[in-house]
């Protein structure tokens, strides 16, 4: 059950990380604009710099849940890497719930609090464009929820590890 459960929260980290790994096409596209603008006729848009970063921090915060699928988050293993793989699990599972889920419950919790005083608000940019930001700070706080969930499912993944169980 633990296995069917980790394999599906895996599944669906894949896919979103997949789809929101697209946001570099039209990140590249602002960028080329904006600079061709900026070069060829001396004539920079008042948006470009935004949107640009916008969308970069759109595709870093998607891509934390999708790295955390593939094991890409820098460890320092030096403790663990001689223990049996048991052991490891052990203090992977220990980890997990000590720092990992905690810290990242938190920040779930505040991101969405954050993101519900900003949408309540209609807050907007304090530039010269002005766009709205808390569309933006609610999509925040669901990459906080995707990699929260993402190390649940390492945990499960853990605790499979440990006792055994090869569902």
């Amino acid at each position: 059950m633990l296995n069917k459960i980790s394999n599906a929260i895996d599944i669906f980290n894949k896919k979103q990380g997949d789809i929101a790994s697209m946001l570099i096409f039209p990140l590249l596209g602002v960028v080329i604009y904006e600079v061709f603008m900026r070069y060829a006729f001396n004539s920079p848009t008042t948006w470009g710099f935004e949107v640009t970063a916008f969308l970069y921090g759109l595709h870093y915060m998607f891509g934390m849940a999708y790295t955390e699928v593939h094991d890409g988050h820098v460890r320092v293993d030096i403790f663990t890497a001689r223990l049996p793989k048991k052991w490891q699990e052990i203090m992977s599972a220990f980890t997990a719930c000590v720092f990992f889920l905690p810290v990242m419950t938190c920040m779930t919790i505040w991101s969405f609090k954050f993101a519900a005083t900003s949408a309540a608000g209609l807050e907007r940019n304090s530039t010269s464009w002005g766009p709205h930001i808390w569309p933006f700070k609610i999509l925040m706080a669901v990459t906080f929820l995707f990699l929260l969930i993402q190390g649940i499912s390492g945990l499960l993944k853990n605790i499979n590890a440990i006792f055994g169980k090869n569902q």
